[in-house]
């Protein structure tokens, strides 16, 4: 998985990420805490993360380990 919200984006929901995302993977429904990232739409080009106002998007790899769980977080939501 290329690029993962995690906890800053709780109860916040800007929508900015998904206004810059090419391919449109980034979704979310009412009752959701926050947005996800599709892991299989998503292309690497990152500008999700610095349209996030709460530094909420990080690139897998410099995900701080505190919030190493939203890479899975991200993933289950897509996989109904």
């Amino acid at each position: 998985m290329p690029y993962v919200i995690a906890e800053p984006c709780i109860d916040v929901k800007d929508a900015s990420c998904v206004d810059v995302c090419p391919v449109d993977c980034i979704h979310t429904k009412g009752e959701a805490p926050q947005y996800y990232i599709n892991p299989d739409q998503c292309i690497d080009c990152a500008a999700c993360e610095s349209a996030c106002p709460v530094s909420a998007i990080y690139f897998d790899a410099d995900l701080p380990d505190e919030w190493r769980h939203y890479v899975q977080l991200n993933r289950d939501y897509f996989s109904d």
